[in-house]
């Protein structure tokens, strides 16, 4: 469930905010006359959710790779040229 304050209680009482973004790991939500206003996140989560919004770019990036004609090699060639480069 959504955790939801009025935006005035950034100011008021940023102190409890910032405790429920660490304890909760969850964004906090701030309204301002009553309509969604803010969200205010813990940097962990922050962080968290910038890696997985690159992660999730380079997976759509590797489908349309992979959908496309580009040539490709087996895993046991693969395998082989990386053998073959280490052992010289």
């Amino acid at each position: 469930m959504p955790i939801i304050k009025p935006v005035s209680d950034l100011r008021n009482n940023f102190a409890q905010i910032s405790e429920i973004c660490h304890k909760e790991g969850e964004p906090v939500f701030l309204t301002k006359n009553g309509q969604g206003d803010m969200v205010v996140m813990s940097l962990a989560l922050y962080e968290k959710q910038c890696a997985l919004i690159e992660l999730y770019q380079k997976l759509a990036e590797a489908e349309t790779e992979s959908r496309s004609d580009a040539p490709r090699k087996s895993h046991q060639n693969l395998m082989a040229q990386i053998r073959a480069k280490y052992s010289e």
